[in-house]
């Protein structure tokens, strides 16, 4: 019987490392990650080989609900297919486990995933509505909504080209102008296509 670790985060900037490191104190055999993966998609690599490796007995562990999913509809399908399959589920941060087999994880767990989700829906599907009311007052205003479009000629940009021609790597490079590894390879790749 195994226990498998989720993690996921839906920019390619993001990382992790947070969640990596609360399961494997969970005690996770090994550890499946999505990067720049939606919550919101039902089918995502890394949680499909997860899925199709798991058996009974085998338990699924999360660093927090919404990191399995964000849509209420398919988080409860998942945590169902659990169920019916005889596989254990916990939710380090939100405190929640169930097993099938046995009176931990009965009707009260169920009762708090399925509230969980929904809130973590509804945070989403605010965020959604807020940010399009941001870009259509924008719009209206004549200016363009979202993040500056970075550059090879952004400040960072030449920062982070000038300090890997010193030898640095891009996880130092990273701490020093304050990015993550990620957008430090996307940087550099923008500095050598200028």
């Amino acid at each position: 019987m195994a226990r498998l670790g989720y993690a996921r985060v839906s920019l390619t900037d993001q990382n992790t490392d947070l969640q990596i490191r609360e399961l494997e104190k969970a005690g996770c055999d090994r550890i499946y990650q999505d990067h720049g993966v939606s919550g919101t998609r039902a089918s995502r690599p890394e949680l499909d080989k997860l899925l199709d490796r798991l058996g009974r007995g085998d338990e699924v562990v999360v660093w927090k609900l919404d990191r399995l999913g964000r849509n209420t509809r398919h988080l409860l399908e998942l945590l169902d297919d659990f169920e019916a399959r005889g596989i254990k589920f916990r939710s380090v941060r939100d405190g929640i486990a169930t097993d099938p087999d046995s009176e931990v994880g009965g009707a009260m767990a169920q009762a708090m995933v399925t509230i969980i989700a929904a809130f973590a829906q509804l945070e989403r599907d605010q965020l959604s509505e807020r940010t399009r009311a941001g870009m259509a007052a924008a719009a209206a205003m004549g200016r363009k909504a979202g993040r500056r479009e970075v550059t090879a000629e952004d400040r960072k940009v030449r920062r982070a080209k000038e300090l890997k021609a010193r030898g640095l790597q891009p996880v130092d490079i990273g701490k020093i102008i304050g990015v993550s590894r990620a957008t430090v390879y996307r940087y550099l790749r923008m500095a050598m296509d200028s």
